[in-house]
C-alpha cells in the first residue's frame, strides 16, 4: 500500500526557513517520481518542485526557484524540501505525491502539512 506521509510545517517569520519531510511507504524513490504541491486559500493547487525517480533530476516553479531545493534521501525513503528566504506568499497547505515520471498528475498524495509565513 502506497503511503506518504508529510511533516515539518509551521509558523515561521518572513526570512526564515523550514525543512518539509515526505516518508514514503509500499514503494521506493527508484519507482516513483515524488512532487510537492501547495494550495493556499481562495488559490489553485500549484506544482512547487519534483525530483524525478530514474536520474534525480529536479524541477521547480519560477516562483520559489533559488530559495526551495529538493533532495531524497533512498536510504530512509524520504524526499525533503529545503525552504529559505520565506515569504507570506508562501504561505499555504503543502502536499508531497508520487507518481511514476514528473510530467504525471499524481496518482498518491499525502495529508498535507500547513505552512504560514507571518510576522
Amino acid at each position: 500500500q502506497v503511503q506518504l506521509v508529510e511533516s515539518g510545517g509551521g509558523l515561521v517569520q518572513p526570512g526564515g526557513s523550514l525543512r518539509l519531510s515526505c516518508a514514503a511507504s509500499g514503494f521506493t524513490l527508484d519507482i516513483y517520481s515524488i512532487a510537492w504541491f501547495r494550495q493556499a486559500p481562495g488559490k489553485q493547487r500549484e506544482g512547487v518542485s519534483c525530483i524525478s525517480s530514474s536520474d534525480g533530476s529536479t524541477f521547480y516553479a519560477t516562483s520559489v526557484k533559488g530559495r526551495f531545493t529538493i533532495s531524497r534521501d533512498n536510504a530512509k525513503n524520504t524526499v525533503y524540501l529545503q525552504m529559505n528566504s520565506l515569504k507570506p506568499e508562501d504561505t499555504a497547505v503543502y502536499y508531497c505525491a508520487a507518481d511514476r515520471t514528473c510530467r504525471a498528475t499524481p496518482t498518491y498524495w499525502g495529508q498535507g502539512t500547513q505552512v504560514t509565513v507571518s510576522s
